[in-house]
């Protein structure tokens, strides 16, 4: 596959082929006596609800939710095009700024307040999800600063976790530009045979010795969404470190698909209270906290022309996108 894979225009037929191809190439073993005891309960990881982390303060790019792309905020810009994924139940916004609620509700948007101590967007999540009235298997973590992304990646994603029971985590990636490559806000991803990360770095990987990019290597770029799963946190806390009784399980079963960030729902629950790795602190990337830790993660390939906000000077370019696709 070349590094610079053509995109589609749309979110239509070469997304969703592309979200089944990930998905065939990466179906994972699974042990037969998990898969029993997943699988015998009706509507595995069955509710999803996606969760949209955003905030005001910024390093590189203060007040970034609320920056007009043609007329609309940024964030009201995302929340449309995750309304369009049929694998949500539920979509709301967590901030802990006044200004960015008031806007969503303005729009129509669910809003939930989280506090300012919030680490990172995965700890907003979990917050989030604790004050959720309802109970949800899965938790999509949708970066806010992804404007143009594309429903059925969404769906895809969420997919991949119910069908990967020894995941607790589900991403995306598409392919690579090559003039990306060295961009230390463009993080790459690396995959083993089954669609399962090793590993993501802010620098190009694999780097070869030439340290030259290869034009015939299929790079990936790690796309701004995750899904996660509860059931599987806990299912792995029983038979890994037996920290939780089998009644405990049962009790939490049916709502492992409600909560999403590409985790399962209790093990976002569980992320906030794991210590910071080496790797994740040096790269400044959570996924790697989940990596290092010994979790396993699903991911699916996607033809997505990625286009996120990063700083003010890519609010023109997505403008100028926008306008070239006609979308209003």
């Amino acid at each position: 596959m070349p590094i610079c894979a053509p995109s589609s225009e749309s979110s239509g037929s070469g997304s969703r082929g592309w979200v089944v191809h990930g998905l065939a190439l990466g179906a994972a073993a699974v042990a037969a006596a998990a898969a029993a005891y997943l699988y015998r309960r009706p509507a595995f990881r069955s509710r999803a609800v996606g969760i949209i982390p955003a905030r005001f303060a910024s390093s590189r790019f203060e007040g970034k939710p609320l920056a007009l792309i043609l007329g609309k905020p940024m964030i009201q810009r995302t929340w449309e095009r995750v309304m369009l994924a049929s694998s949500l139940d539920h979509v709301v916004v967590a901030t802990d700024d006044e200004r960015i609620a008031e806007c969503c509700r303005g729009f129509g948007a669910d809003v939930i307040m989280t506090a300012e101590s919030c680490k990172n967007g995965s700890e907003r999540c979990c917050e989030a999800l604790s004050k959720l009235e309802k109970h949800y298997d899965i938790v999509v973590n949708i970066q806010g600063d992804e404007p143009l992304i594309e429903p059925e990646i969404i769906d895809g994603v969420v997919m991949a976790l119910q069908r990967a029971p020894d995941a607790v985590f589900s991403t995306a990636v598409t392919s690579l530009k090559p003039e990306d490559a060295f961009d230390t806000n463009r993080v790459k991803c690396v995959i083993d045979n089954q669609g399962y990360a090793i590993y993501f770095s802010r620098g190009l990987i694999p780097f070869n010795k030439s340290g030259e990019v290869n034009p015939n290597f299929p790079y990936h770029l790690h796309l701004g969404i995750a899904v996660s799963s509860l059931l599987m946190i806990d299912y792995v806390c029983i038979f890994e470190f037996g920290n939780k009784d089998v009644s405990y399980v049962e009790a939490v079963v049916n709502y492992l698909i409600d909560r999403i960030q590409g985790f399962d729902s209790k093990f976002l629950k569980i992320y906030p209270e794991l210590v910071p790795t080496p790797l994740q602190l040096e790269e400044d990337l959570e996924q790697l906290k989940v990596l290092e830790n010994g979790y396993r993660m699903k991911v699916i390939k996607v033809d997505h022309d990625a286009h996120g906000v990063d700083a003010p000077e890519d609010v023109e370019k997505i403008e100028a996108l926008m306008r070239a696709r006609n979308i209003q």
